[in-house]
């Protein structure tokens, strides 16, 4: 694909839009910068193992049932009582302390995914494909230099810079501790979470394709030009989906307790791949997790994603919401099957074939610049004019 071919042929129009929408991600990112530094928190006080679980959570930001889980005490443990006499070393606490203090939200990630969402959306819907393009050249359009810039900027500043949280797993998940009493303000977690899935539904998947970091690590993996020889795998979706179903089932029935009979108990907190923007591998299985699903992405697109992680799930489900999406024009459908090919999925098949429950679609672009009749669209459901609605699924 020719890149500089690309950047010679958008319009006067859309280098306007480049450049506005270059301006708006600065603005957004200066704002962030701006209200973030406005609302550092002062430095934690000196804990010490001679205050109560009730002295230190206030500080934290969390329950009391939280810390009692991360001291690895009874949720119903005694909160008046010094730590001290729990049975907790200095040490034990300094770790569940700092392990709190992790996933505490850094407020300006927030903006950053707003900002690589905004850059996605108008390149797939704007800038991808020049103005006027003839037809031929449709191997020009959406070329992969800027899907791979918004990704370096993911693992780079939203993954090692920024440090693990808030992240779109963790937003879904944190949700439900808070119904169990692990994190105060259920509203505050709920909304956070509405946060990652307006940024889904806007553009379809965005925040998992083009934001998140862990997601993001994984496609420049898949990505890399000297894997091109490499015959790489697709998963059969009944399969990834069922597995990521049942283990996000699993995890609420372990989480509210109606397995095992105790309340709190993650199993994603085993499994959390975001630790690694922190180099926190505080256990074996987090550590296995990243290395297996980065050593997998050599073959198989987004494992972690695929199979595991649950927002992807539930972010799959509000696929059907989405405002921005992949939309094959019916009529001028030949069913050649150059998307199907370029698809790391099955969604492209799914969309091709009408099935009711087609794979994610991550918002990739590579379907877009492979159809010799034109019959594919990043567009609005709402779009009218020459995309006609009822032609296009």
């Amino acid at each position: 694909m020719n890149n500089n071919s690309w950047s010679l042929r958008i319009s006067f129009k859309q280098r306007i839009w480049l450049f506005a929408t270059i301006a708006g991600i600065l603005a957004i990112i200066v704002i962030g910068i701006l209200l973030d530094s406005s609302s550092e928190s002062q430095k934690p006080i000196d804990f010490n193992i001679n205050m109560s679980i009730r002295n230190i959570v206030p500080e934290l930001g969390v329950t009391g049932k939280y810390l009692a889980r991360e001291l690895e005490l009874p949720l119903d443990v005694s909160k008046k009582k010094s730590v001290r006499t729990l049975g907790v070393t200095r040490k034990e606490l300094d770790h569940a302390i700092e392990h709190i203090l992790s996933h505490r939200d850094v407020m300006l990630k927030y903006y950053v995914y707003v900002a690589l969402v905004l850059f996605g959306l108008v390149f797939l819907v704007r800038l991808g494909r020049p103005d006027g393009s003839d037809i031929k050249n449709y191997r020009d359009w959406y070329p992969r230099i800027p899907y791979v810039i918004a990704l370096l900027l993911s693992v780079t500043i939203a993954g090692f810079f920024l440090g693990k949280s808030p992240n779109p797993m963790e937003g879904l998940v944190k949700v439900f501790k808070s119904m169990v009493g692990l994190y105060p303000d259920p509203a505050i977690k709920a909304i956070a979470f509405g946060f990652f899935i307006i940024l889904a539904v806007i553009g379809n998947k965005m925040i998992c394709g083009w934001a998140c970091p862990f997601g993001a690590f994984q496609e420049l993996i898949y990505s890399l030009p000297i894997l091109r020889k490499i015959k790489q795998k697709k998963l059969p979706f009944i399969l990834t989906n069922a597995i990521r179903a049942g283990l996000f089932l699993i995890t609420l029935f372990f989480l509210f307790g109606i397995i095992g009979g105790r309340k709190g108990f993650v199993i994603y907190h085993y499994i959390n791949p975001f630790n690694l923007f922190n180099l926190d591998f505080e256990s074996l299985s987090i550590l296995l997790t990243v290395i297996i699903a980065l050593g997998v992405s050599f073959i198989i697109y987004r494992p972690f994603c695929q199979i595991i992680c649950p927002f992807g799930f539930i972010s799959w489900i509000t696929e059907r919401f989405s405002i921005f999406r992949v939309r094959i024009d019916k009529e001028k459908c030949t069913q050649c099957g150059a998307c199907i090919k370029a698809c790391p999925l099955e969604a492209a098949k799914g969309k091709v074939e009408r099935k009711r429950l087609t794979a994610d679609c991550f918002s990739c672009a590579r379907c877009l610049n492979v159809c010799p009749v034109d019959a594919i669209r990043y567009t609005s459901i709402f779009k009218k004019g020459r995309v006609k609605k009822s032609r296009y699924s």
